[in-house]
């Protein structure tokens, strides 16, 4: 008895998922080094920066207690995008038998593009965070001079001259990170966690990071970003990243969940079924997330000279 293309699918559904979740699992997720993972259950994410309160000031004897207001500074929006991809195999290549060797093939394909657009759509935030085309809650680019503060003025999470990574630079924004203050201005306990580059700069980083003495001198001074533990990550590659010069440092403040996130709405999810009016038998992938940011001090970056 000739086999349906229902009964096709239902035989061929199981190893194609089994192989897709390997394939799709074999792939290095460098998003999760640069976001924090949290689930969604809705169709979007809001979160509200609270600008908390100032300096408290001394009581007089006898007066009463000043009060302050902590009021809501600026909304971060995450949006679920829906990613999907199918592919189809041919009603004669059914025919012919050789649904098993290409439905191998493509399911491996599939994969690899799931999850390549996912990494493209985590370093987008990254690739475009100088960029006023971009904008966050507090309405400038994730790494501004210009981030406005509840209690007057601005800040800035970049250096006014930018430039390449090298010893210097990195000790520059090492200590300009020390010094983010919140929305009233009181210094708050931040420091950097991991530096982020592109495949261009590993050497670079890796140089500044782990050599016993400094870095291209010829002084026995000992190398003081690694003596003093500073950036406890030390630093990692994102390939999806495409300026080649440029640099990011992520903070505490997004390893304490308040940054850079990326919200999973719905996991991945595979479907097969067969196509009456064609003969196909057709195969999805589809998940839903976002990525985005809260605090625009969990990062500090430069473009590079």
């Amino acid at each position: 008895m000739a086999i349906s293309r229902a009964q096709l699918a239902k035989e061929l559904e199981p190893g194609l998922n089994s192989l897709f979740g390997m394939s799709y699992d074999s792939y290095d997720r460098e998003y999760e080094e640069i976001f924090s993972v949290e689930d969604s259950q809705r169709a979007f994410e809001e979160e509200v920066l609270i600008t908390g309160f100032g300096n408290a000031p001394t009581k007089t004897e006898g007066q009463g207690v000043v009060f302050d207001n902590a009021t809501e500074s600026f909304t971060a929006r995450y949006t679920h995008d829906t990613i999907a991809l199918a592919f189809a195999l041919t009603d004669e290549a059914v025919e012919d038998n050789l649904y098993d060797s290409l439905g191998k093939r493509y399911v491996k394909a599939l994969a690899r593009s799931m999850a390549n657009t996912k990494e493209v759509k985590g370093a987008d935030v990254l690739n475009n965070a100088f960029s006023s085309s971009f904008t966050g809650g507090d309405g400038v680019s994730l790494i501004n001079t210009a981030h406005p503060l509840a209690g007057g003025g601005t800040a800035a999470n970049r250096a006014t001259s930018m430039a390449d990574l090298n010893e210097t630079s990195l000790e520059d924004a090492l200590i300009d990170i020390s010094t983010f203050t919140d929305d009233k201005g009181l210094t708050i306990s931040v420091q950097a966690s991991k530096l982020v580059v592109p495949p261009q700069l590993v050497f670079v980083a890796d140089r500044i990071l782990n050599s016993t003495l400094r870095s291209g001198t010829a002084d026995n001074d000992i190398n003081a970003v690694r003596n003093t533990g500073v950036l406890p990550g030390g630093y990692t590659v994102n390939h999806y990243l495409t300026d080649p010069d440029a640099f990011f440092l992520l903070t505490s403040v997004t390893d304490s969940g308040e940054g850079l996130k990326m919200f999973q709405r719905t996991a991945m999810e595979t479907t097969m079924e067969p196509d009456f009016t064609t003969g196909n038998i057709r195969y999805k992938a589809r998940e839903r997330y976002s990525f985005g940011f809260s605090d625009w001090r969990g990062i500090y970056g430069s473009q590079g000279a």
